[in-house]
């Protein structure tokens, strides 16, 4: 099994070179493990004090729990992967069940940014993206899927996302195996990336 992290800022295009790279790589042998599943369950607040939660701090995410799942699917185990809705801010009851396959894709903002998390990891890559093009995604993905007013998308930017950026997602970058500038955009550094990963599924210590 070959686990392929990818981290970046809120709105650098991860979600984009991830849907691309899985259309080069071999149906039924990817799985997507999307970090932001993972939110710690806060269902004891009211919704106006989860919609004030900080998202992008470390603390927010139940690491633990995906270094445990990714740990039993390398063993041949099957995971559930539990649910997390942006609009009630809260974890669901049900959960999404992951099979082991050929490769697991994480990604997630902050995935980089936790050792344990990094040692799990056989190829690390960082989305990167100007700030102001993720500013720019990060208003219409958070009005159009998430609810919010321009108003709390500018605040929210302002009071957490971009300091978090700062602190904890701009420094994991230097962990990175592979940058991929301007996001989904860039053919080029997806294609190798592709290319990376076939090219790993052919050897043998990764065959599942």
């Amino acid at each position: 099994m070959l686990i392929v992290g990818i981290a970046g800022g809120t709105g650098a295009g991860k979600s984009t070179v991830v849907r691309k790279i899985m259309e080069r790589l071999p149906k039924n042998q990817v799985a997507v493990i999307p970090q932001d599943n993972y939110y710690k369950d806060k269902s004891h607040l009211t919704l106006e004090e989860r919609r004030k939660l900080n998202f992008d701090h470390p603390d927010s995410i139940e690491f633990s729990l995906l270094i445990e799942q990714l740990k039993s699917l390398k063993k041949g185990e099957e995971i559930g992967v539990p649910l997390y809705s942006y609009l009630t801010c809260q974890r669901s009851d049900e959960s999404i069940r992951i099979k082991p396959t050929k490769v697991v894709i994480v990604e997630g903002i902050l995935i980089m940014s936790q050792p344990a998390l990094r040692n799990c990891l056989d190829i690390k890559v960082f989305v990167d993206a100007d700030a102001d093009d993720r500013l720019i995604r990060c208003i219409n993905r958070d009005i159009l899927e998430r609810g919010r007013n321009m108003r709390e998308v500018l605040d929210r930017y302002e009071t957490t996302v971009k300091p978090m950026h700062e602190q904890f997602i701009e420094p994991s970058k230097r962990f990175a195996d592979i940058i991929v500038p301007q996001g989904g955009i860039n053919t080029v550094a997806i294609n190798v990336l592709a290319d990376m990963i076939l090219n790993n599924l052919q050897d043998t210590k990764f065959a599942f």
